[in-house]
């Protein structure tokens, strides 16, 4: 009986990373193939009864992210939600650049930002822990090094739920080859409750 409530959070943090990854796989060849040089670093996907969240991150290489780009993303996006229907019931959609406190999704971007701080949750508990601030001191295959409490916990990627750079006020400059970027640029897709059929 005591066991249950466990094992509903387990089930619910992996169905939860499995529609990450499925809309991820989805919608990035969406962003990329608009032709404007963006690219698609990672989609949140936030579950809920009433109204559940999409929020898809969109970068470029040479420039900063305008409100044109987040309504022509958002657009694209909106209409191949709607034709595949991967998420049931309502839901919003935003489209947002990465912002100061950068989200990262994938081993190849806490590789680019090495020696820079960083926070995440984790589904299970490492060391005793599900939540973590530090360094990123290094990347190897799928295992993220950070530092905790003056000491190296090597952490896998696919345990990873949320992470997010640490804004460094004091050093407003962005590491090497990360674009200078407008921060907390966001477009509504598409209004709470207005998911659409493609049958209609």
């Amino acid at each position: 009986m005591g066991l249950a409530p466990i094992f509903f959070y387990l089930t619910s943090a992996v169905d939860v990373r499995v529609k990450h990854d499925e809309l991820t796989e989805l919608l990035s060849p969406v962003v990329t193939g608009l032709g404007m040089g963006l690219e698609c670093l990672g989609v949140d996907y936030s579950p809920s009864a009433g109204n559940s969240l999409v929020r898809i991150y969109i970068d470029a290489a040479e420039r900063p992210i305008t409100v044109e780009d987040c309504e022509a993303v958002s657009r694209e996006v909106s209409a191949t939600l709607d034709v595949n229907d991967p998420i049931d019931g309502q839901y919003t959609l935003e489209v947002s650049s990465p912002g100061m406190d950068r989200p990262l999704f994938t081993p190849q971007q806490f590789a680019r930002f090495i020696g820079s701080e960083a926070k995440l949750s984790v589904g299970l508990p490492v060391g005793g822990r599900r939540r973590f601030r530090g360094l990123i001191l290094a990347v190897e295959g799928d295992k993220i090094t950070m530092q905790q409490d003056d000491a190296a916990v090597q952490i896998a990627q696919a345990n990873i739920q949320k992470a997010n750079l640490v804004p460094d006020f004091a050093k407003p400059e962005k590491p090497k080859g990360n674009a200078k970027k407008t921060p907390g640029k966001k477009a509504d897709a598409k209004p709470a409750g207005t998911k659409k059929s493609i049958n209609e």
